[in-house]
């Protein structure tokens, strides 16, 4: 129904126009937002066990659906995204009806939201899934710093908590999905979001009448507050160095996620066009060497480039596999690194359930083990650029030494 690679390549593509055209002054509207709607939406496909075209058009709407912030406005972005969709997706030979599922797909995430069908439905729940989830109060962080940086205006926390518990009120889901397991987490925000309100609102008036301190009591209330804001001071400082850890941690994991993806791409690439080449020389070429015999150097030069290319480049991408499995003694002694695969994929449940909970209850563990999948996703990545740059010296530099030999043979065949 569509090409294998249709959806990774939209994936390129979007990322690409996020990096290169989308202004960081979108906070909200970013890369990360779209990976969630993307995530979101895949759950729910899976709920619904959507059909391959209504899955794969859900999937691509869920790349597309913000790319129109490319203009630099927010406004009317819809219809800049559904172009981008359609253009891209034209230029893939993609079938109309997918196209046309896509285009009112993102059509339906324009507010106020109108969704005319099952599909349509979910992506505006997907769009609107951190309202009902734990990101939630640090999405509506991002988008009010969005709002502020777009408009110039500054928006105050009242304010902001005011628009947040009025848009929370009117808001609803549309899938049963959305209302089974998202609606309630929602209730829980706006609940928090109206008893912070009300604590604010309550403050001035059991501040009415002062109580005057006694001599003794006017000097160690300068004391005391510091020392009771002291540990609050503290708290907050270790929330946001917590935070910023995590942060760091998931922008690293992704960007070596997409380097990787990218070498791969770029691995299938250079074996795609040096089969090409191969098939070409084996088929047409070799059968007609006994009457051009000043050619088999030549050709005999190019097809090694070829060959030598092409497996450089699955070097590239050949995966090696650990033994899958690891002992108690191991999670003890904080030795394996229970974040990658490779050492627990042979491991029974139980087993592997009991060394995350002793891993997530050791702090110096947890951040060990992230450390670690970093840096050997790091060594994977070295690896994989360095046989993939070798592949692609070989052809450069091979296929110019091919040509120059067919150059000289034909010259000198013909003095």
């Amino acid at each position: 129904m569509t090409n294998p690679l249709l959806l990774q390549n939209v994936e390129q593509y979007v990322r690409q126009l996020f990096t290169s055209r989308i202004e960081e002054s979108f906070s909200y509207h970013s890369i990360g937002h779209t990976e969630a709607v993307v995530k979101a939406a895949l759950t729910m496909a899976d709920y619904y066990k959507l059909s391959e075209e209504d899955r794969t058009a859900l999937v691509l709407a869920a790349w597309f659906h913000d790319t129109g912030y490319s203009k630099g406005k927010a406004h009317d972005h819809e219809t800049a995204s559904q172009r981008h969709a359609t253009n891209f997706l034209a230029s893939k030979n993609v079938e109309s009806s997918i196209v046309n599922k896509v285009v009112g797909c993102i059509a339906a995430t324009r507010m106020p939201q109108s969704p005319k069908n099952l599909l349509e439905e979910i992506l505006c729940d997907a769009d609107l899934q951190h309202l009902g989830s734990d990101a939630f109060p640090e999405q509506h962080k991002l988008l009010r710093k969005e709002l502020i940086s777009l408009t110039g205006e500054d928006i105050s926390k009242k304010d902001w908590r005011k628009k947040n518990i009025s848009f929370l009120e009117q808001h609803q889901y549309f899938t049963e999905y959305g209302k089974t397991f998202l609606e309630p987490v929602k209730k829980d925000h706006l609940d928090s979001l109206v008893a912070k309100q009300n604590s604010k609102t309550q403050a001035p008036e059991q501040l009415a009448v002062p109580v005057l301190p006694t001599i003794q009591e006017q000097v160690p209330p300068v004391q005391n507050a510091e020392a009771i804001e002291s540990p609050k001071k503290i708290k907050e400082k270790e929330s946001r160095t917590e935070r910023g850890i995590a942060t760091m941690f998931r922008i690293m994991s992704e960007n070596h996620v997409n380097l990787s993806q990218m070498a791969d791409s770029k691995a299938n690439i250079m074996i795609s066009v040096n089969t090409i080449v191969l098939s070409i020389l084996v088929s047409v070429l070799f059968s007609k060497l006994q009457y051009y015999p000043q050619f088999i150097v030549p050709t005999i030069i190019l097809c090694t480039v070829s060959l030598l290319a092409i497996v450089f480049a699955i070097l590239a991408t050949r995966p090696n596999i650990n033994k899958g499995t690891f002992n108690p003694e191991d999670v003890k002694e904080k030795k394996i690194n229970l974040l990658f695969f490779g050492n627990f994929f042979k491991m029974e449940l139980p087993d592997y359930e009991w060394a995350m909970k002793e891993m997530m209850n050791d702090r110096d563990y947890l951040y060990g083990s992230m450390i670690k999948d970093i840096y050997f996703l790091g060594k994977v990545l070295a690896k994989k650029y360095k046989f993939l740059r070798l592949s692609y010296n070989i052809f450069m530099f091979g296929l110019v030494i091919a040509i120059v030999a067919f150059v000289v043979a034909f010259v000198v065949s013909a003095e």
